[in-house]
């Protein structure tokens, strides 16, 4: 309650200081020109002053108040009765911290219970007092933002400054995560490494990772080869064959034959399938289409058919796909000018003429960039496979059997009690590097393809 209070608080002053400095700039007018800005603008300025010192006290105290509230709970008479180890100390501090926020929620240790009513009380103090810190800078800042109103103050051109910085961090925040994500990538991947040689990991043919032994026993168990061909077969053929006939069609279809009533409903009802949780596609996958397949391996004389199979995990990730190939296929042939298509028409051709040799090739460009997000989106797929295609790591091209892919593996390698520091765990961040630059690799390729073939219509 506290931050939501001190939140409307500096929403609330920075609202009375636009408000405050508009009205101080209005009576500065005197005339045409008397104002180097608009009283607006004036008001903008103040409010900024207002906004950007109470935001960044707020964020200070964010990181001090914690370790404020955690003395002052140790202070209190009751925390004498804590255990002396710090992990269990940590852990009843935690369970009065949560049972601030839910009185009901259940605690192993009654300490606990008893801890709760100073925790709440010091949380309440400090609150306070941040909210006093935060109000203090709004005032000072807002106090040197009034003195700024005058005829001769550029308010436009220091608001219009402070947008492009505010823009300008926002796209630094983007490129630093982009950046941190790489180079934590970079650096465990390296640790892997330093167990595995990249050869080895990147061509070896048996997936079975170890927790120790020596460099040249676990060598062996690391060649990941089974894992990008599990990836590539059921993510960039399997669902590719599925998503890009379907998907494309679709497109042509809502564009070229669909009547606007049609596409008005049709549309939007396809693209719900992309905004559908990957989880409940893996439920489907695992309940409905694995039997489904299992029963018609066995009908086709496929003896030992797997409930898990690439073939499953397939179809549904295929299905979960279409509407990127067919929303980007749609936007990109309803970009081709009307022109295009009635000079084709009028030169004789029917309209799968027209739709073939000139809609298509005029949008080649939208389209592979849409083949290219769907395949960046199937490999990167992890609930699916997770559900159907099952954990066998081997190198085979019969859909019916049970595989596995890089994902499914990061997720194995990740959860559960591991050794952070062992080559098993490491090796699920070398996976994850190999998969970033595949997504890497096939941004670049769409990149260099709409690059080569794109052509701009007036």
């Amino acid at each position: 309650m506290i931050a939501q209070f001190v939140l409307l608080l500096i929403l609330g002053l920075g609202l009375a200081g636009w408000f405050a400095g508009r009205a101080r700039a209005r009576l500065l007018y005197t005339g045409r020109g008397s104002l180097r800005a608009v009283p607006a603008y004036h008001g903008m300025h103040l409010a900024l002053w207002i906004l950007g010192p109470a935001l960044l006290a707020w964020a200070a105290w964010g990181g001090i108040s914690p370790g404020l509230v955690h003395s002052a709970v140790l202070a209190d008479p009751v925390a004498a009765k804590l255990p002396a180890l710090d992990i269990e100390r940590d852990a009843v501090l935690a369970e009065a911290k949560t049972l601030v926020s839910d009185p009901t929620a259940a605690v192993f240790n009654p300490l606990a219970s008893e801890l709760a009513a100073p925790y709440k009380s010091a949380q309440t103090r400090y609150g306070l007092l941040g909210a006093l810190v935060v109000a203090l800078a709004a005032l000072a800042g807002g106090g040197y933002g009034y003195t700024r109103i005058k005829a001769s103050f550029p308010a436009r051109t220091r608001v219009e400054t402070a947008t492009m910085a505010a823009l300008l961090l926002a796209s630094l925040v983007a490129v630093l995560t982009t950046a941190g994500i790489i180079a934590s990538l970079l650096y465990e991947a390296a640790l892997f490494f330093n167990h595995v040689s990249p050869f080895s990991f990147l061509t070896g043919l048996h997936w079975a990772p170890s927790q120790g032994g020596s460099d040249a026993e676990i060598a062996h168990d690391f060649g990941a080869v089974p894992l990008f061909w599990g990836t590539i077969y059921i993510g960039a053929i399997i669902a590719m064959v599925v998503a890009i006939p379907l998907g494309l069609m679709s497109a042509i279809f809502l564009t070229q034959y669909a009547s606007p009533g049609v596409r008005r409903w049709f549309k939007p009802i396809l693209e719900v399938l992309a905004g559908i949780p990957t989880v409940v596609y893996g439920y489907f996958a695992a309940l409905t289409v694995a039997p489904n397949v299992r029963d018609f391996a066995s009908a086709i004389g496929i003896e030992n058919a797997s409930t898990e199979s690439a073939l499953a995990a397939g179809l549904v990730m295929g299905v979960m796909i279409i509407p990127f190939v067919s929303s980007m296929s749609d936007d990109a042939l309803a970009a081709v000018p009307q022109a295009m298509r009635d000079g084709s028409l009028a030169m004789g051709a029917t309209k799968s003429e027209t739709i073939k040799r000139v809609l298509l090739p005029a949008a080649l460009p939208g389209i592979v960039a849409g083949i290219m997000l769907a395949i960046s989106r199937a490999i990167g797929e992890t609930m699916i496979v997770v559900m159907a295609a099952g954990a066998a790591a081997k190198l085979s091209a019969n859909p019916f059997e049970s595989m596995t892919t890089v994902t499914y593996q990061i997720v194995q390698l990740l959860t559960g009690d591991q050794e952070f520091d062992s080559p098993k765990t490491l090796s699920a961040f070398a996976l994850g590097l190999v998969l970033f630059m595949v997504t890497l690799v096939l941004n670049i390729i769409a990149l260099r393809v709409v690059k080569k073939y794109r052509e701009a219509y007036e």
